[in-house]
Order: structure tokens, then sequence, then C-alpha cells
């Protein structure tokens, strides 16, 4: 199952994808927010990534202005690998070689038609594994701390 969520500069684009996914017969789980009023970002990639953790769900979109709120809130938690991509060659790269848990989204960066090409890309990509495999498992080893310096 796929997550998604977006704040209120992201609900537009949310649900332009919400119908691709769904005419796809994709199975999605809208985390909100359901209108266009003014909402907290933080909360809403919690939640989204609150349910990948917890393996309710697979992979998850996220959708703000920008993107860049939504990657910062998601990133803080531990086992996400958020990425926020504009263009289909970085979407098909974080899911190769990054495995990106979550897609981010910039609605005012980008219009609907490139969101769904890029979310096709993504959804469609596989983790080529091998080499990426053993820096995606260096990448839940960095805590961030001065500790191991």
């Amino acid at each position: 199952m796929l997550a998604i969520g977006s704040d209120h500069g992201g609900f537009e684009l949310k649900k332009a994808l919400l119908d691709v996914l769904n005419k796809q017969g994709i199975e999605v789980k809208d985390f909100g927010t359901y209108s266009c009023d003014s909402c907290d970002y933080p909360a809403i990639a919690g939640d989204v990534c609150r349910a990948i953790l917890s393996g309710e769900c697979d992979r998850g979109v996220l959708i703000c202005g920008t993107g860049i709120g939504m990657s910062m809130a998601a990133n803080r938690f531990s086992g996400i690998r958020a990425a926020l991509c504009s263009e289909p060659y970085s979407a098909e790269m974080t899911r190769r070689h990054n495995d990106a848990n979550i897609l981010v989204l910039g609605a005012r960066v980008i219009g609907p038609g490139l969101a769904e090409k890029i979310l096709d890309i993504y959804l469609n990509t596989p983790f080529d594994g091998g080499r990426h495999a053993r820096r995606v498992t260096m990448l839940e080893q960095v805590t961030g701390s001065d500790e191991n310096s």
C-alpha cells in the first residue's frame, strides 16, 4: 500500500495524483490534509513515516509547496529515506541507488504532468541492491552526533 500526504500547498497536486493512482488500481492510504486550509506539514509527514515504519504501508509520497519542509520532516525519522525529486532522472536514481521509501514533490515547483511522470518512475523502478545496499545500511547507522569522532 502507498501512503500519501500533503499540506495545504500540496493539496491540489495530491488530489490530481490520487486520481491517477486510483485509475491505475494502486491501493493508497491518504493521511491528509483534506482541504486547502492551512495546516502543519510536520504532523502529516510524521503520520506517513510512521505508517511506513510500522509496515502498514510500503512506500509513501509527501507533497508541500516546495517539497523542502516535507523532506526535512520525513528525514528526521530513522529508517526513512525521503527524496525530493523535481525531474524523472532523480526519481529513478533515488530508487535504484538509495532505495528511497518516500518520494517528496514540490507542488509549486512542478506541474501535475511532470509530477505524474516522476511518480510513475518512482513506483516502477526497483532497488539495484549490491553495493548500494551497503550504502543504504551505512545511512541507517548515521546518528548525527559527534560521539563517534
